[in-house]
Formats: C-alpha cells, sequence, structure tokens
C-alpha cells in the first residue's frame, strides 16, 4: 500500500458514495483567499481518539488535519452504544475502545417512505453491534461529529482487527516515515557502524520505527518504565500465551495469572491508554498491538 499523499486503500466493500478515494492532483486552487473544494480528497483509515484529537490548520479552516496532513474522507469501525432516529437524521454513537464519537446519517425522505428502495433491503446497524463508518468530521456549536455517506454492521469480526491494523501503519507513515525510508536508514547506520544488531531486524520492529528494545526484536514493544505492576501481569500473560486472532478474554487472564479479575481490568485499562493493547471481540477481550 501507498501511504504518501497519493495514498490509496480499499472501499471495504462500501456501496454508496464512499466508495470513492484517493487523490487528485491539480483540482484545488491554490489562492489563499479560494473557497475550498472537495476536489482533493482521500479515505483515510483513522481510530476515534484521532477524530477528538483532530485539529484545524488555522482559524478559518473547513477541513481537519491529523498527524499534520489534511484529511477529508475517513473511515473507522466501533461499537454502536446507542442509536437515536430523528426526522431529518439517525444518529448512531460509536466507541471503538479509544473514544466516542456520534456519527449522523441524514435520511432520505423519499428512499425512506418507499419499501421496495434496495437501501431498505440492506443489513441495518443495531445496538451493541459493530459498524463501519465512512464520512467526513465536521464541527458544530463546538461539538464534533462525523456526517457519514454510509454506514453498515460489521459481519466478519476479522474486520475490526484488519482496521486497527491499517489505522496504525498509516500513523506511523506519517508520524516516522515509510518503512522503506526507516530501513534505508536503518542500513546507513549499520555501515557506519551503528546500531548492527538493529538492523539484523529492519524488516520487523525497525522498520515500523520502533526499537525492540529487550524483546530482541520480535516485534512486540517493551512497555515503559512507569508500568504499573497489574499492567505488566496482564502484559505478560497475554504475550506468553498462545496467540489467536481474538486474543485472551479477561477472565482467561485472571485465570492464567492468578490476579483478580479486577486487578486485570485496571491492568489491561492502563495498557489500553498506552497503546500496548486493544480489543478484539468485546471491550474484555484484548490482543497486544504488535509492530
Amino acid at each position: 500500500m501507498d501511504y504518501s499523499n497519493n495514498y490509496s486503500t480499499t472501499s471495504y466493500g462500501a456501496q454508496g458514495g464512499a466508495a470513492g478515494g484517493g487523490f487528485m492532483p491539480g483540482s484545488q486552487s491554490d489562492s489563499p483567499g479560494a473557497k475550498r473544494t472537495y476536489g482533493k480528497d482521500t479515505l483515510r483509515p483513522v481510530t476515534i481518539k484521532q477524530l477528538v484529537d483532530a485539529h484545524h490548520p488555522h482559524p478559518d479552516a473547513e477541513y481537519f488535519m491529523i498527524d499534520n496532513s489534511e484529511a477529508t474522507q475517513v473511515t473507522f469501525v466501533g461499537q454502536i452504544r446507542n442509536i437515536s432516529t430523528q426526522t431529518t437524521n439517525v444518529t448512531y454513537k460509536l466507541d471503538d475502545g479509544t473514544g466516542i464519537i456520534e456519527v449522523k446519517v441524514w435520511i432520505d425522505a423519499e428512499a425512506f417512505a418507499d419499501p421496495a428502495h434496495p437501501g431498505n433491503e440492506r443489513p441495518k446497524p443495531v445496538e451493541q453491534g459493530y459498524a463501519r463508518c465512512w464520512g467526513r468530521l465536521k464541527a458544530f456549536n463546538n461539538k464534533r461529529h462525523v456526517g457519514a455517506n454510509v454506514i453498515r454492521p460489521i459481519q466478519d469480526f476479522n474486520e475490526i482487527q484488519y482496521h486497527l491494523l491499517e489505522a496504525t501503519a498509516v500513523h506511523l507513515h506519517f508520524t516516522r516515515g515509510s518503512p522503506e525510508t526507516l530501513q534505508q536508514n536503518s542500513k546507513g547506520g549499520a555501515a557506519n557502524g551503528v546500531g548492527g544488531q538493529a538492523n539484523g531486524h529492519a524488516g520487523g520492529a525497525g522498520a515500523a520505527g520502533y526499537d525492540g528494545g529487550n524483546d530482541g526484536g520480535s516485534g512486540v514493544r517493551p512497555l515503559p518504565a512507569g508500568a504499573s505492576r497489574a499492567a505488566r501481569q496482564v502484559y505478560a500473560t497475554i504475550k506468553d500465551s498462545p496467540q489467536t486472532h481474538e486474543g485472551l478474554h479477561m477472565q482467561d487472564i485472571a485465570t492464567r495469572s492468578g490476579m483478580d479479575v479486577g486487578e486485570v481490568y485496571k491492568g489491561g485499562d492502563e495498557l489500553q491508554s498506552l497503546g500496548m493493547i486493544y480489543t478484539t471481540v468485546d471491550d474484555q477481550t484484548w490482543a497486544i498491538l504488535d509492530v
């Protein structure tokens, strides 16, 4: 995948206006006073925390910056905590473990009134189910929401992990550089006698911009020095257990480690805030975020 300004990605099975993406050069005026158009469009996978932390490049800007890069269309996955149906729109409250944000879908009155309309035959998102959203980040009265082009329920839960991994890859590209650039820099350092051991696994953690630390270059980051005992024990239990796509449930971690369930929950919450683990099939099932 190419994650430069011309980065492209999959359409994730979207139907409707959100299946596009990619950069179309020359379609936006460079004049400072020109009104912004959406000719320069990208479709970027993100987490909700990135949407909450996004900022305007200047006070009059109509668009947001994520990782110091312009973000127009975004896509993310989350669990639906609440659905509120109004006359003109449906508001979904989505939670992906990193934050919560509202997603608004405007109702097509004609389609809504016609039971035979093809859009009414598609599966509908439901509360507590998982969904993928495509849309644009907007702000109104100092409150952010996503104006969605498409929102659909997730049927294959592997999509949740795929999305988180892709969002991580794009984030690392914009903040650390491309894997190819990092690998070349690592090789250059080895030629000068610097970081010889790290370059032995440049295609693993080093290529993603991480230091393998004391982990021997397995691609699993070491915990920060200030991590609590509970966080370290939970992390070690997940890392040392046979790995599956789903990760380990909180109860399973408690049984394997001999910890109290409350301690496991606190340790897991701390690890999520540090970006070391992520939730998978539910809020109490965690897997290590490998690099």
